[in-house]
C-alpha cells in the first residue's frame, strides 16, 4: 500500500501475498525498522520531527512530502495502528483518536455543517445519545431516531438535508442486531454516508464497509485492548472522508498517545485468538442464562432464540462477548444479583480478559430518563454481561451463585 512508505511502514516482499488473511495483517504489518534492526516496533515518544532544511520543511507543512511532522498529526506508533485496523476493516485510510468517544465526535463533527440532519438507531450508547440531543443542538445539527426492530420505518425519518446514517452493531447494551446490508441499500438511494459503530465486533468478527458502510468507528478500548489498560479510538474508511475527519482532528487535537498506540498495535496481534475463546464463553454463558428459571430473557446474537439470529449469522463470524439479560424481580433482584457475585467483576468498560457485569440503567445509560431508557430497550433489570476469558466453568459457578442470592 502506498503510505505504508509515507508514514514509515513496511510491508514485507515474503509477506506481501498473505495480506488479505487476517492474523498475518495483524502480526505483520509494522513500522518500518530503524538502523537497530529491531524485531519488536519500538516507541516513537516524541512530539515533533526535525527537518534537513527550509525547503524541507515547507514542502512538509504544505503536504508536498507525507511525512510525520508533529504527533498530533501522525506518529510511526499510530500509523502502524490505523494501517491495521484499515487492512482489517478493507478500509482505504484512517485516523486514531485518544478515546472511543473522540472517535465518534470528530468523526460526526467533522463531516456535519450547522443545518444537517442525523438518522441513527435508537439504541445508542449513553454518551453518542448526549452528542445528539445536547451538543449538536448548539450547532443547530439536528437527529431522528428509529427502532431497531422496525427498521422499515428508516425512511420515513429521512429528509433534505438528512447526510448521516448512524447505527451500532450489536447494539449497546441491549446487544439487538441491525442488516447492515439493508443499511447499506438506504444509505446509497438515498446518498447518505453510513457510518457504523463496530465496538461489540472488532474488525475479526465484522466488517461493515463489506456490507455498504462508507466509515466504521472503534472503541479500541474495549476488545482491541482487550486488558482494560489504555484508551483509544480509530475511524476508517472511505479515503476522502477520512481526509476531512483528518484535517477536522490535525486542528481540535484528538489525536491518539504514541504509547497507546504502540499497546493497542501489540494488542491487535492477539485479537483472533482472544476473541474465539471470548466468543465460546459467551455462548455458553447465553445458553446457561437461557435456562435458568429466574431469568426472563437472553440476547446474544449467536443464540437461534435472537430475533435477528439470521441476520447476525450472515454478518458476523462469532456472537461477541457481550449477553445482555433480564432479571425477573427488576431492579432490585438485578442489585442483588450483581452485590452477589464473586468473582466477575463491577465495573463500566467492557472487553477485558475478566468478564465484566454492568448494571446499565443506574452506570452507562443513567443520563436518560426512563422514557428515553425504555425506549432504547434498556429496562430497569436489564444487566450486561462482558465474558472474558477465566475458565467457563468458574464464570457460570459464579453466576449460578449470585443467582442462587
Amino acid at each position: 500500500m502506498e503510505n505504508l512508505q509515507a508514514m514509515g511502514l513496511e510491508e514485507s516482499g515474503s509477506n506481501a501475498h498473505f495480506q488479505e488473511n487476517f492474523e498475518t495483517i495483524a502480526v505483520r504489518t509494522q513500522s518500518e525498522r530503524t538502523q537497530f534492526q529491531e524485531h519488536s516496533v519500538p516507541l516513537y515518544l516524541t512530539s515533533s520531527y526535525v527537518f534537513e532544511d527550509s525547503e524541507d520543511m515547507r514542502a512538509s507543512f504544505a503536504e508536498e512530502k507525507k511525512r510525520n511532522i508533529y504527533s498530533r498529526f501522525s506518529n510511526p506508533n499510530t500509523s502502524e495502528f490505523i494501517e491495521k485496523v484499515a487492512r482489517m476493516e478493507g478500509a482505504e485510510a484512517g485516523y486514531a483518536f485518544a478515546t472511543g468517544m473522540a472517535a465518534v465526535f470528530s468523526t460526526l463533527a467533522a463531516l456535519l455543517n450547522s443545518g444537517d440532519h442525523i438518522v441513527a438507531a435508537r439504541s445508542v450508547f449513553g454518551s453518542t445519545h448526549g452528542l445528539f440531543t445536547k451538543y449538536f443542538p448548539k450547532w443547530n445539527i439536528t437527529h431522528s431516531y428509529f427502532d431497531v426492530n422496525e427498521p422499515e420505518t428508516i425512511e420515513s425519518h429521512i429528509k433534505p438535508e438528512t447526510k448521516i446514517l448512524f447505527a451500532e452493531s450489536p447494539t449497546n447494551p441491549g446487544v439487538d442486531i441491525l442488516d447492515l446490508e439493508y443499511l447499506g441499500k438506504i444509505a446509497k438511494k438515498h446518498d447518505l454516508i453510513l457510518i457504523i459503530d463496530n465496538c461489540f465486533a472488532t474488525p475479526y468478527i465484522q466488517n461493515p464497509i463489506k456490507f455498504g458502510a462508507d466509515l466504521v468507528i472503534h472503541s479500541a478500548t474495549k476488545l482491541i485492548d482487550g486488558q482494560g489498560r489504555v484508551l483509544g479510538g480509530v475511524t476508517v474508511g472511505r479515503e476522502d472522508l477520512i481526509r476531512e475527519i483528518y484535517l477536522f482532528s490535525r486542528n481540535t487535537g484528538p489525536a491518539l498517545s504514541p504509547f497507546n498506540a504502540w499497546v493497542l498495535s501489540k494488542s491487535l496481534e492477539t485479537l483472533s485468538v482472544r476473541l474465539e475463546k471470548h466468543c465460546e464463553n459467551a455462548l455458553r454463558v447465553a445458553e446457561f442464562l437461557e435456562e435458568n428459571a429466574k431469568i426472563g430473557w437472553v440476547k446474544y446474537p449467536f443464540l437461534k432464540s435472537h430475533p435477528q439470529y439470521k441476520i447476525a449469522k450472515n454478518q458476523m463470524r462469532l456472537g461477541g462477548n457481550v449477553v445482555a439479560f433480564e432479571i425477573k424481580g427488576g431492579i432490585e433482584a438485578g442489585r442483588r444479583f450483581i452485590d452477589s457475585l464473586q468473582l466477575c467483576t463491577r465495573s463500566a468498560n467492557l472487553g477485558d480478559t475478566r468478564t465484566i457485569v454492568t448494571h446499565p440503567a443506574s452506570t452507562t445509560h443513567s443520563k436518560l430518563n426512563e422514557n428515553e431508557r425504555l425506549e432504547a430497550g434498556i429496562s430497569e433489570g436489564l444487566v450486561r454481561i462482558s465474558v472474558g476469558l477465566e475458565h467457563i466453568d468458574d464464570i457460570i459457578n459464579d453466576l449460578k451463585n449470585a443467582l442462587n442470592n
